[in-house]
């Protein structure tokens, strides 16, 4: 872990800890650094882990940070591997921004070793930023175990998913949400910018993400009708857009993910490839 002299002093924060496991640590971890902390979600009864509060449902966090006035929010979950963040406005950065605002800081610092890896859902927003910065950008499978994969096949030390698992393997050898929170602040420290700021140049892509009810075993991609619904969707974006077809691994649904330039086009397109999923899989 970097020094603390690294980290921000005299600085505001609020902490949500999920009643997770991080709920003793975290926000001792940060007072000692030097930041002023307003815990949240630190009182664990045994059966409020992820109960309204953490990573999974920041709205708390959202009202807190601004109501404080605040500099900064993170939102761990309950068992601490993943982070999504507040600004101070109480808009939320997720697991795409962190790793742009990580990847982009680094590429600055000459410290960025190997491409970034995210996921099949990551936002397109942050491959184009990435490629904007001269950044190489590659995708692994939905799971932090396959992004982990591609990082060590590929020779990279940053990865994660929207959700906000980080993986950053030159400070750990797993997922950890406080340590992928103090490497952000880290970075707030010493560009002197707000969250905001930096997380500002990655324009998020409109996404649409629909479940459609399938039978066990049905595959999207084995399908011709479906197949050319989801080619010519994705043709309509001309380079702007693209769609993900995901049978789940856990339950009988498939996942239509959409996201493009435009939200109109997006929603439009989502609902027509997941109507054409619900008629071939009727039809199986």
């Amino acid at each position: 872990m970097p020094p603390a002299e690294s980290f921000p002093t005299k600085s505001s924060g609020v902490i949500d800890c999920a009643n997770g496991a991080a709920y003793k640590v975290a926000p001792r971890v940060l007072a000692e650094l030097g930041a002023e902390i307003v815990p949240i979600g630190c009182s664990p009864n045994g059966r409020n882990i992820n109960d309204a509060c953490g990573s999974t449902s920041p709205e708390l966090l959202q009202l807190t940070v601004p109501g404080v006035r605040a500099d900064v929010g993170i939102a761990l979950d309950g068992d601490g591997d993943r982070v999504v963040m507040i600004d101070a406005l109480g808009r939320t950065v997720d697991g795409d921004q962190i790793l742009f605002v990580l990847a982009a800081a680094r590429r600055a610092a000459g410290t960025l070793r190997g491409p970034v890896v995210g996921t099949v859902m990551s936002n397109l927003g942050l491959e184009q930023a990435l490629g904007e910065r001269g950044i190489e950008f590659r995708r692994a499978a939905v799971g932090d175990r396959y992004v982990l994969a591609a990082m060590i096949e590929a020779g990279g030390t940053l990865g994660g998913e929207t959700s906000g698992h980080i993986l950053c393997l030159d400070k750990t050898t797993t997922g950890d949400g406080l340590i992928s929170a103090l490497q952000v602040l880290a970075v707030m420290k010493a560009s002197g910018k707000a969250l905001a700021e930096l997380a500002a140049p990655m324009s998020k892509y409109p996404q649409v993400m629909l479940n459609v009810k399938v039978a066990r075993g049905f595959d999207p991609l084995q399908n011709e009708a479906v197949r050319a619904t989801a080619d010519r969707a994705e043709r309509g974006f001309d380079g702007r857009g693209r769609v993900v077809l995901r049978a789940s691994g856990t339950e009988p649904v498939v996942r239509v993910m959409v996201e493009g330039h435009d939200a109109t086009m997006v929603r439009k397109a989502a609902k027509e490839i997941a109507a054409a999923v619900e008629t071939a899989a009727r039809d199986h």
